[in-house]
């Protein structure tokens, strides 16, 4: 299995960390042996979320419907890229993928992309208002999964995220024991 990480300027590092961490687990743990990820930007190799903080792609400009598993965080940077058509072009590269997840205002990237057409989906409160545009209806959920299109609310839900495409890949039983091992307090992800 492929997992395609999105970075670009302005993204928000916990939604990415809040997903990569369990994720990345079903290999590090040994439950996906053959699971695989690169941490993709469109235009950049070193990509700065909104604080400053750095992160480097492995990969520049690759298509995206060459993944399994396509994960875009939010932050304040969705603003412009929801007007930038050329990064648009890049994330509807994956309208093929098995599963796409977004975190946030990454919702935003997915709709303004044509993605969440005939879908529901949620994002950051403070955005609900925005994705209304792009989608068939916003939920207040902390997760609304419309089959190969999940979508996670504000920030803190990466986590709840990661955990529930650990058990959408894994199973319930993997999902918990990584869930332990992370010490994340057990709740319910709606």
């Amino acid at each position: 299995m492929k997992v395609a990480f999105v970075v670009f300027k302005g993204m928000t590092a916990l939604d990415f960390i809040g997903i990569y961490d369990p994720l990345v687990r079903l290999k590090t743990m040994g439950f996906i042996p053959k699971l695989d990820w690169e941490i993709c930007s469109y235009s950049q190799q070193e990509v700065d979320e909104f604080t400053g903080l750095k992160f480097s792609a492995t990969k520049t400009a690759a298509d995206l419907s060459n993944f399994d598993l396509v994960i875009i965080p939010g932050g304040f940077g969705t603003r412009t890229l929801i007007k930038d058509t050329n990064f648009l072009d890049w994330i509807k590269t994956a309208k093929d993928c098995n599963l796409i997840a977004s975190v946030c205002t990454g919702s935003l990237l997915l709709g303004a992309a044509g993605l969440l057409q005939d879908k529901k989906a949620t994002t950051h409160p403070n955005a609900f208002t925005e994705l209304k545009e792009y989608c068939q209806e916003v939920l207040d959920e902390r997760i609304v999964d419309e089959g190969n299109i999940i979508t996670a609310r504000g920030v803190s839900s990466s986590i709840d995220l990661g955990l529930y495409l650990c058990e959408k890949l894994a199973g319930y039983a993997v999902k918990e024991k990584i869930r332990k091992q992370m010490d994340y307090k057990n709740q319910s992800i709606n």
